[in-house]
């Protein structure tokens, strides 16, 4: 499964950063594509686990697609 998610609240590449490894800590993921605005993820996880690694690191999860 491939999902997208937009997410506001990143700025830099320190954003980019920070929220990889937060979800490189979430279970299924098994590809991340992380850039300022947006994730698109591959594998087989809990997106509420994913949503909440997101808001963990301090941005807002906008859509999910």
């Amino acid at each position: 499964m491939t999902t997208t998610i937009k997410i506001s609240g990143m700025s830099c590449g320190h954003c980019v950063m920070g929220l990889k490894r937060a979800l490189g800590a979430v279970p299924g993921i098994a590809e991340m594509k992380v850039e300022v605005g947006s994730a698109i993820l591959t594998g087989e996880f809990d997106l509420e686990a994913v949503k909440n690694a997101i808001e963990e690191e301090g941005y807002q999860v906008v859509s999910v697609a």
